[in-house]
């Protein structure tokens, strides 16, 4: 993972910074804002997340001499130099000294409003878009998924297990923190633990149990070494079998000192086994024993489990969770918004389009959030410039402060803030409207605004 650069962008981010820089307009104050078009997940909500990542990004935002090099040897398709020694000399000394207003982690966002808004340079701005949708777009999908597979648990834990099946290192870790964000108590993936001080979880696997003569002999010898991690995979051979084999483990741990804390199913029909499976254990005195299920479980599956009766309590969501299935990519996009004139007032920008979805918000925004008891009640979008008439009602702006002048001006989010402020936001969010959309009104002048620009450019074209 090679990210802590500002290479990691799209070429065309630098083609177009030389171009500014050529044409003396890299200085420009613009500004740009990042927002997603639709709702994943056939939801109504979404869960902010990626900031952090954001964050420590731009603490390391320098072109290092081995950036330079690299990008000295880059050619035109004449094999010419693309880029000149002396824009290279501009970039060596390039420091970012953007302003950022940004949705903290964990706030409860919608589509068709700014998640984040950038104001600086024109080409840092520019510069930025590719690294700062790459890190917010996937994060808050994932976070998002997270937030509905533990809708759909209902009060059951939640643990992330998609290492092994997450799109690279990156996509892992970027998924259990995010996921964890959304609504995850726990993930399997170690380093993730370290980084981000997630809670760790995990047993033995299919293997351990065939290493071994039985299964039986497999789980005393799991026993004899982890006794207070007393969770069983019981389906390698006969689930209902398994559970006996692990009731009479248990019998033996709780001798010693310890307990039977789960049995996992990883297969077959998870709905009837359970229900056995909770026979069997509380039949045996072990009523506290819980009963985790996996094999390629999400929202769906879960709500499906849950309406057949399945008496399960604990829930291990990996390939569906981190991969976002079914839904790969939030469609969020970086649109510039305002340039600043010369003589010092912003001038909105448009971006028009045959699809009125794709016709982007012209000006500087702010988003305000009327609240009554801490429940939203409905967003105003509006225009920093224009402004929006004051009333007595209880409102918060949603953009906060991150960055001015290139320093950070906000403290961290603890990852466990995070999750707790996304989760009452949504318990909030949903007891007020349900399943159905948020109202999202703009100010009537930034709305005036921007249908005065829309009709300018459609007489232009």
């Amino acid at each position: 993972m090679h990210t802590e650069t500002p290479l990691f962008t799209d070429l065309y981010q630098l083609t177009m910074a030389y171009g500014y820089w050529k044409l003396n307009r890299h200085q420009e104050e613009a500004a740009f804002e990042l927002s997603f078009r639709h709702h994943p997940f056939n939801g109504h909500f979404a869960i902010a997340a990626g900031l952090q990542s954001v964050i420590d990004f731009l603490a390391h935002w320098q072109f290092s001499e081995s950036d330079l090099s690299y990008l000295a040897t880059l050619t035109t398709r004449q094999q010419t130099r693309l880029f000149p020694d002396d824009f290279l000399d501009y970039l060596k000394n390039l420091r970012f000294n953007c302003h950022i207003d940004a949705a903290r982690e964990g706030t409860l966002v919608f589509a068709q409003t700014p998640l984040l808004r950038i104001e600086g340079p024109l080409l840092q701005c520019q510069l930025l878009e590719s690294p700062l949708l790459n890190m917010i777009n996937f994060q808050t999908l994932i976070a998002t998924k997270a937030a509905h597979i533990c809708l759909a648990a209902s009060g059951d834990e939640v643990i992330e297990f998609g290492l092994r099946r997450a799109q690279g290192p990156d996509g892992a870790l970027s998924a259990t923190r995010a996921a964890f964000i959304g609504g995850c108590s726990a993930t399997s993936n170690t380093l993730a633990g370290k980084l981000y001080g997630i809670p760790v979880r995990g047993t033995h696997a299919h293997s351990w149990v065939t290493a071994f003569a039985s299964e039986i002999d497999a789980f005393e010898a799991y026993a004899s070494v982890m006794p207070h991690n007393g969770v069983f995979l019981v389906d390698t051979y006969h689930s209902l079998t398994g559970v006996e084999n692990a009731i009479t483990v248990g019998k033996q741990l709780r001798a010693k000192g310890a307990d039977l804390l789960a049995i996992r199913l990883d297969s077959g029909d998870l709905a009837a086994i359970s229900i056995a499976a909770r026979k069997q254990l509380d039949e045996a005195g072990f009523t506290e024993t819980k009963i985790m299920a996996s094999n390629n479980l999400d929202e769906a599956a879960i709500r499906a489990l849950k309406k057949q009766g399945a008496k399960i309590n604990l829930w291990g969501v990996g390939t569906h969770l981190v991969t976002a299935f079914d839904r790969p990519a939030l469609d969020g996009v970086y649109k510039m918004t305002a340039l600043r004139a010369k003589s010092g007032e912003w001038q909105a920008k448009l971006k028009l389009s045959e699809q009125p979805i794709k016709i982007s918000l012209p000006g500087r925004h702010q988003v305000r959030r009327y609240v009554e008891h801490h429940t939203p009640l409905y967003d105003v979008i509006y225009d920093l410039d224009l402004g929006i008439a004051e009333t007595s009602a209880a409102y918060q702006d949603v953009l906060a402060p991150v960055f001015r002048a290139g320093k950070l001006v906000c403290a961290p989010t603890h990852l466990s803030h995070a999750q707790k402020q996304a989760a009452d936001g949504l318990h909030a969010f949903l007891a007020k409207h349900g399943d159905h959309p948020y109202p999202i009104t703009l100010e009537p002048r930034l709305a005036a605004q921007k249908a005065a620009l829309v009709q300018k450019a459609l007489a232009g074209t």
